[in-house]
């Protein structure tokens, strides 16, 4: 067995050293939701943050965050709006970059360079004129209006796809072409199967964008019912004071699609991203 350096062993240690801190950094907050979505109210004002609960087996936090903050409707306009952004970001994102990459034309590189100039304008800067746009049009508390401006924002999106057809010949296109087949045909029925793994990488970014999204759900969609999964559970906030618990068992309650989608899919998601990275 062979001695280690000790300019390596100092780094070895340094570098498990930085991974449990990380991992500490990482779990702690998961850890604090998971105890205090356990603990009654009494339990919560006269404990400390890390005392366990008398009982895990205590469901009554769940129960009322799942009905108070009608969490299930929440679901329901998250599902719709997961649904409707993601088919029109994929389709528009892949048939713009199809259009950037395959055709040349004056203003391509114009426009390229627009995109990239507006992925580096942070979003809250541009809400006040976003938000008069949205008055004026009558699109606030309206989920169609707040879908509209999510799809709006999927800039990563087209540069992924763009980094993509780079790799996809253009033969594959002239072949196509010669056999009569359209330019619409030979995005839908040729470049497009091949577009799997750019899609699945980008419904991945994109979902879990639009499902954690709250500042502009928030914005927009001020009426109770048209509340997202990611604003339902504001119901437990306010002026005297947060209920914490029942935030806590209802954050717990919105991991839960999450974590079975990506258990039930994880091969597709993991084969999908690192597709991506390779094609990228």
């Amino acid at each position: 067995m062979t001695k280690m350096k000790p300019a390596t062993l100092l780094f070895t240690i340094f570098k498990y050293v930085m991974l449990i801190l990380a991992s500490i950094v990482a779990l702690v907050p998961v850890v604090v939701c998971i105890i205090t979505a356990f603990k009654t109210t009494d339990e919560y004002n006269t404990t400390r943050v890390l005392d366990l609960p008398k009982s895990f087996l205590y469901f009554e936090n769940f129960t009322i965050a799942f009905e108070k903050a009608r969490m299930l409707n929440g679901f329901l306009n998250t599902a719709i709006v997961l649904v409707v952004v993601l088919t029109v970001s994929v389709f528009v994102g892949s048939m713009l970059a199809y259009v950037l990459n395959r055709f040349q034309f004056k203003g391509n590189a114009i426009i390229q360079n627009l995109f990239m100039f507006a992925s580096l304008i942070p979003g809250i800067a541009t809400q006040v004129t976003v938000y008069q746009i949205m008055y004026s049009l009558g699109f606030i508390n309206h989920l169609y209006g707040y879908m509209i401006v999510l799809m709006g924002t999927d800039i990563i999106s087209i540069y992924i796809f763009l980094q993509f057809f780079e790799n996809l010949p253009v033969s594959l296109d002239e072949s196509a072409i010669m056999d009569g087949c359209t330019y619409f045909g030979v995005f839908f029925r040729i470049l497009f199967p091949l577009l799997k793994p750019a899609i699945m990488t980008s419904l991945v970014l994109k979902g879990v964008s639009v499902y954690n999204e709250y500042y502009m759900s928030n914005l927009y969609l001020q009426l109770p019912q048209l509340r997202t999964i990611s604003t339902a559970l504001y119901t437990f906030t306010g002026p005297y004071g947060n209920q914490y618990n029942y935030i806590c068992a209802g954050v717990l309650i919105t991991i839960i699609p999450i974590l079975l989608f990506f258990l039930v899919f994880q091969k597709q998601i993991y084969s999908g991203m690192a597709a991506g990275a390779v094609k990228g």
